[in-house]
């Protein structure tokens, strides 16, 4: 089995290295709005868009013209992965099975920062060679195993940073650990784990928060494009990326440490874009409780749980491991012990208590064996199985109380 997979590292710039930079990734950004601009003025004139190869074509004429001659001073390669990622967003924006399917957008200077090199590259222990760039350190965090395939410069807050991405051939193994294990995301516990344990939320946004929004109003007194006005901006800008940072070094330790120890997972397919949508209405229907909503909304986010389940998918395929999604339709409201379903049975935000047999558990606890047992019903019945039913056959006796 071969698998890709991607090493990322800070790089040691210097002055002359970041405005090399900035005049790839400025060309880049050009190249990609240039072309963005073509094809949408050819879709309101129901004309065919520029795919790659018209527009390497039209490249080529620009880069000997005056106007555009500054694309000459870019590496071409680039240049023409810039245009092949246009080529694939559109294609995506057509695509029937994408589910959020949408037009490319504008690049803008201060949000899109990269290029990428897909050879021409080369690495040597702790430094990078770059074409029409030269060599630039990096900190070298971790080794970089398997074969390099191609190399991503990009821009976060004031720090550049290098994605190598490589391809590793790995035999496909059973995964070393045998159980299985439920998980019930959530706020106040960011995972709730149906052997009782349960994994606090690290809420990166929220511990600063107060921090963040004294510096964007201060950004928000000075002069727009001012010196003391981009000082202020990478203040800012430096908050965010510790937000990140510190979310996805969170993400990335919780998953792993879950995926070495369990051979099945099974989690919530949850509709995060859903749960997290404003309540503030319009006119004529105008929201209640909006205030507590967007509050909630924002510790939603937080969390990451996208990111998280995404984490966990491949490295479960990895490991030789197994990721199940299922229905969380009723998960908070079943009781494990006896099946019954009822709105009553959810005392509280942290207790369960069933109305029917007496059963007593942690809320999130009580989900997360009612998560996990439905992802055992989804592998006996071999479908997506809802409360107690089955298209394909009888259910087990235990069906009645999986809440998928």
């Amino acid at each position: 089995m071969k698998i890709r997979k991607a090493y990322r590292f800070r790089l040691k710039t210097t002055p002359l290295i970041e405005e090399k930079f900035d005049q790839f990734a400025g060309c880049a950004r050009k190249l990609w709005n240039m072309v963005l601009a073509i094809s949408l003025r050819r879709l309101e004139a129901r004309q065919p868009i520029f795919w790659y190869n018209e527009a390497a074509f039209w490249l080529a004429l620009w880069k000997s013209s005056d106007e555009y001659g500054f694309f000459k001073a870019c590496h071409s390669q680039v240049l023409q992965q810039k245009l092949k990622d246009l080529d694939k967003a559109f294609r995506d924006a057509f695509d029937k099975n994408q589910p959020l399917k949408k037009l490319p957008t504008w690049r803008k200077r201060n949000q899109h920062s990269s290029f990428r090199f897909p050879q021409g590259f080369k690495l040597e222990n702790r430094r990078v060679y770059l074409p029409k760039i030269g060599w630039v350190g990096f900190f070298k965090s971790c080794d970089i195993e398997g074969t390099p395939k191609n190399a991503t410069i990009s821009k976060q807050g004031p720090h550049w940073f290098l994605s190598i991405q490589v391809e590793i051939e790995k035999a496909v193994a059973n995964h070393p650990a045998t159980s299985a294990i439920g998980i019930d995301l959530g706020v106040k516990r960011f995972a709730a784990l149906s052997n009782g344990s349960a994994i606090g939320p690290i809420n990166a946004f929220k511990a600063v928060e107060i921090k963040l929004a004294k510096e964007q109003r201060k950004l928000s007194r000075k002069e727009k494009f001012s010196c003391n006005w981009k000082k202020q901006k990478k203040r800012v800008q430096m908050i965010h990326s510790c937000i990140a940072r510190s979310r996805r070094d969170f993400l990335h330790k919780t998953s792993t440490q879950l995926s070495n120890n369990h051979a099945l997972i099974v989690v919530e397919e949850l509709k995060i874009r859903n749960m997290s949508k404003s309540a503030r209405g319009d006119r004529e229907k105008p929201g209640h409780r909006v205030k507590a909503k967007s509050g909630l909304n924002k510790s939603i986010l937080d969390q990451g749980w996208g990111e998280f389940k995404r984490q966990l998918e491949y490295k479960q395929t990895w490991r030789g491991g197994l990721l199940l999604s299922v229905n969380p339709q009723h998960t908070s409201q079943c009781c494990h012990a006896c099946g019954h379903i009822a709105k009553e049975n959810r005392v509280s935000q942290a207790d369960f208590y069933c109305q029917q047999c007496g059963h007593k558990d942690n809320a999130d606890t009580n989900a997360a064996k009612n998560i996990l047992a439905a992802g055992h019903a989804v592998l006996a019945c071999g479908e997506w199985v809802q409360l107690g039913r089955s298209k394909k056959q009888e259910p087990p006796r235990n069906c009645e109380k999986v809440a998928a």
